[in-house]
């Protein structure tokens, strides 16, 4: 824990963000900076093992409307063979409700940083929740998506960038009462080009201590 941090409860630090905008890269720099763990992909594959339903199931779920309908994934193919109890119907409502019993779960065990997926809002009964935001503009969002090989050309980075982004929102909007992206549904909205991925991480870190401390 880090000595800035005198809180007796375990905290969350909940990024939502632009696709583009370096959420992974600045929640991974936060986490370093406040010695607490990071989760973002890793969140499935905890639902996974603590459901005992593929990581797969849950891949194709993540951060999307659910379709209300239940998989066509057979039973015995969905479950990965541990104790799931309860409902086991494949719907993305049950998955997302793993999900957040997988959040809450972990935040009882220890303060980390968590990325998209809600936890804002799925936590904020739960205990003590930084929200933020990230965004940026358009060419920067654009220059990361090519930096690190996701597109080969600006047009499908955009594109790829705006597929995203409205799947986030309709996500969000969705399963919260607040609004994606909007400066009300949050404590702190960074433009992350302004200061570059450690300046970003710096400043929530510090926001953070001087928050909960």
């Amino acid at each position: 824990m880090n000595e800035d941090l005198k809180t007796n409860k375990n905290y969350v630090i909940a990024i939502g963000r632009q696709f583009g905008s370096g959420g992974r890269e600045v929640g991974q720099r936060v986490a370093q900076l406040l010695d607490i763990d990071y989760f973002d992909k890793q969140l499935l594959l905890e639902a996974s093992k603590a459901s005992g339903i593929l990581p797969e199931l849950f891949e194709a779920a993540d951060e999307r409307t659910p379709k209300f309908f239940p998989s066509l994934w057979p039973l015995n193919l969905a479950m990965a063979g541990s104790s799931f109890v309860g409902d086991v119907t494949m719907s993305d409502d049950n998955l997302y409700k793993a999900q957040c019993q997988v959040m809450k779960d972990l935040v009882d065990r220890k303060s980390c940083v968590i990325v998209g997926r809600t936890a804002d809002y799925v936590l904020r009964d739960h205990c003590p929740v930084v929200s933020v935001f990230l965004h940026a503009p358009i060419e920067d969002r654009v220059k990361r998506i090519m930096e690190r090989g996701d597109c080969d050309t600006r047009e499908a980075a955009e594109k790829r960038s705006d597929k995203a982004n409205k799947l986030r929102a309709e996500y969000y909007n969705f399963y919260t009462d607040k609004l994606w992206g909007h400066a009300d549904s949050y404590d702190l909205c960074i433009d992350s080009s302004l200061l570059g991925i450690e300046g970003t991480a710096q400043l929530i870190a510090d926001f953070v201590k001087r928050r909960l401390g």
